[in-house]
Formats: structure tokens, sequence, C-alpha cells
């Protein structure tokens, strides 16, 4: 069986599909944040120490945890960058 065709099957369940797209959503953002970095020639130190946080944060928002748009923001803006948010189907 293909993952995709699991993939499908498992989402026709309510709660897994609220946490998929959750995790999804969260991956994205810190894969965005990583491939910016990794661009700008950065490490997380580097980007913590512009950003004025502890590398810690930097660490956590690219695995994944919570953060909150300000803190997104604050990042962004220490790399010159803005942050846009798109609502997509």
């Amino acid at each position: 069986m293909k993952i995709n065709d699991i993939l499908t099957r498992e989402l026709k369940d309510p709660k897994f599909a609220e946490a998929y797209h959750a995790d999804k959503e969260k991956s994205a953002s810190a894969l965005a944040l990583y491939h910016t970095r990794e661009e700008a020639g950065l490490t997380q130190a580097d980007l913590a120490e512009r950003a004025n946080v502890p590398q810690s944060t930097i660490a956590r928002i690219e695995r994944g945890d919570n953060v909150t748009f300000d803190k997104l923001a604050e990042i962004a803006h220490a790399m010159g960058k803005t942050i846009k948010i798109e609502f997509t189907q």
C-alpha cells in the first residue's frame, strides 16, 4: 500500500485530519525559517543575536514548536524580511 493511499484513508478521521494539518502548518513555518536563515548564511546563534532572542528559541521554532506571530515577525525583521500570511485550500 502506498503512503498516499494510507494518508487519504486516515484523513477521513476528523481527529487525525486536524492533528495532521496542524503539524503540517507548524512544519511549514519551521522549514521556512530554516531555509531563510540558511540562505542568509546565518547560524542559529547568529540569528538569535540579531533578533535578540536565545539560540534555543530559534532551535525550537525550527523543530516545529509553537511560536507567536509576533516572535516570527521579530525574527524575520532581524533578517531584513517580512512575513507573508496566506490562506489556502
